[in-house]
């Protein structure tokens, strides 16, 4: 009798066990069994596909009869060449206020940040989450047939009263509705990761900020390319009639024997010469003009006109050092450097951490029974201490490249100090070389439209042939372009400055005056 007493205990605990395993009525609790590791962050902050906005002065060599000494260009690379449609309505002109705006809002480089910026939001709510509560809820209805045998349970008793251990029992019939809460109550690596987080969507804010300047020059620098564009082919025109005036003065001349036919084959030479560099400067005035268009989010095509003229403005009275602390306490980007160093400070303490006890709560309530108007409640709470003993070299892998990310965010922090001010003592030198440009290419100007006037009266009175008119003329369009280069070359000094000294969205107005 107590032997089959023994057996019947044992069969109807292997019976339980299979069917609330089977169940899942056993196992971890909710939210248990999983550590937490630090984030890791990428070995660089900078990214290749950020794209780039630089101005560059180019030397210009010294055998030429310009008085031109740099060649200015900014140099657009990446997404913040292009935009997205614009859905503002355009008016057929475009200021300088409006071709900056329209950047600001439609141009690649503004929408990819702030595309980034939402990213990072979301990344940083999932590392709150584990900080929070978690609440799941469950309703399932299970029926199960088991054999016994099949599981591997064997039993060998007699039967009792007619009764016996049968090899296949059920269907059995679950009815389960339960919510399970987990909670973490002390987990330092969960802490930081979330604290890194909140450093890293910091830092994209300031780098979107960093952006809009990108965006300024770039689309300043595009404007103003096109307002030169737009001088040569007038100056050009101008040329062309000159040319064509003395082309048909010349005719006339040989019509009545004043002049021989090579004086008149020297002028048309001339006028074809410039009118094919007017039909190259409206070629390129064109291409200035689509560049633009796709900064802005305008149709890629040139059928707009600019509204305004940038003239030549001195820059704003400031000094370098004083240009140099404002660039240190207002760059965007230098703030967003700081930030990523502050994130990976975070990061290599949640790596740190790893080697810290994590205390979690998790707790459960449900009804279970054979159907729902039979279902009564249970529940569970259980609070558990985890703690690592030897993770086989794997929290040291953690602190290890937590380390190297941190080193190199320090490096790079370091190397953007240095080239923000770089940044601004060029901008300065570029400001001194333009303005002296400026100077030399007016007086230039004067001098030669003179002498183009004296070699006119001279031909006219028929002391000189047309040999020196052309070579005048040639000399007034080479210094009216040198004048309209170094002009640009001013305001391009100028927008590099507004971005060196930060907030160029904001102070553009200061630092180019439109007429």
């Amino acid at each position: 009798m107590k032997n089959t007493t023994t057996n019947w205990i044992c069969a109807a605990g292997a019976i339980f066990f299979l069917a609330a395993n089977s169940f899942g009525q056993f196992g971890p609790p909710p939210g248990q069994g999983q550590t937490t590791r630090a984030t890791q962050l990428p070995l660089s902050g900078r990214t290749g596909q950020s794209g780039s906005v630089v101005s560059a002065e180019t030397p210009v060599p010294g055998t030429t009869t310009s008085v031109n000494t740099i060649n200015p260009t900014v140099q657009v690379q990446g997404p913040y060449a292009g935009s997205v449609e614009g859905k503002t309505a355009f008016s057929g002109k475009l200021s300088l206020r409006d071709a900056v705006e329209r950047g600001l809002r439609y141009n690649l480089g503004t929408v990819g940040i702030a595309n980034g910026v939402r990213q990072a939001q979301g990344l940083s709510r999932v590392a709150r989450s584990a900080l929070l509560p978690n609440v799941n809820g469950n309703l399932s209805e299970t029926v199960e047939q088991l054999n016994l045998r099949a599981s591997g349970l064997h039993f060998n008793t007699p039967s009792f009263a007619g009764f016996s251990i049968p090899s296949v029992v059920g269907p059995f019939n679950v009815f389960d509705l339960r919510a399970s809460l987990s909670q973490s109550v002390a987990d330092m690596a969960a802490w930081n990761n979330y604290r890194s987080s909140k450093e890293n969507l910091s830092a994209n804010k300031l780098s979107a900020k960093d952006a809009r300047d990108l965006v300024v020059l770039a689309v300043g620098g595009a404007y103003l390319q096109v307002i030169a564009a737009a001088a040569r082919v007038n100056s050009a025109r101008a040329q062309v009639e000159t040319a064509n005036a003395l082309y048909q003065q010349t005719s006339q001349q040989k019509s009545v024997g004043l002049v021989a036919q090579i004086d008149v084959n020297r002028s048309r030479v001339q006028l074809l010469t410039q009118q094919q560099r007017l039909a190259s400067l409206q070629n390129d005035l064109a291409k200035q003009k689509i560049n633009l268009a796709r900064m802005t989010g305008l149709p890629p095509n040139d059928r707009y006109d600019i509204a305004d003229d940038i003239p030549f403005v001195a820059a704003p009275a400031l000094g370098l050092e004083d240009a140099l602390k404002q660039a240190f306490s207002q760059r965007s980007d230098l703030k967003a450097a700081e930030a990523q160093v502050r994130a990976a400070e975070r990061s290599r303490s949640a790596a740190r951490a790893e080697r810290l006890p994590s205390i979690s709560l998790s707790a459960d309530y449900g009804v279970i029974g054979t159907n729902p108007s039979q279902a009564h409640g249970t529940f569970s709470i259980v609070g558990s201490v985890k703690f690592p003993i030897w993770q086989s070299g794997r929290i040291e892998g953690d602190i290890e490249q937590a380390g190297a990310a941190l080193a190199q965010r320090q490096a790079e922090l370091e190397d953007l100090r240095g080239q923000i001010e770089t940044d601004v003592r060029k901008a300065y030198l570029d400001l001194e070389a333009a303005r002296s440009q400026v100077e030399l290419a007016t007086e230039n100007l004067q001098v030669t439209t003179e002498n183009l006037k004296l070699t006119r009266q001279r031909y006219d009175a028929g002391v000189s042939d047309n040999v020196e008119v052309v070579r005048s003329q040639e000399s007034v369009a080479g210094a009216d372009l040198d004048y309209i280069n170094s002009v640009f070359a001013h305001n391009v000094a100028k927008l590099s400055l507004a971005r060196a000294v930060g907030q160029a969205a904001d102070n553009l107005a200061q630092f180019l005056q439109t007429r």
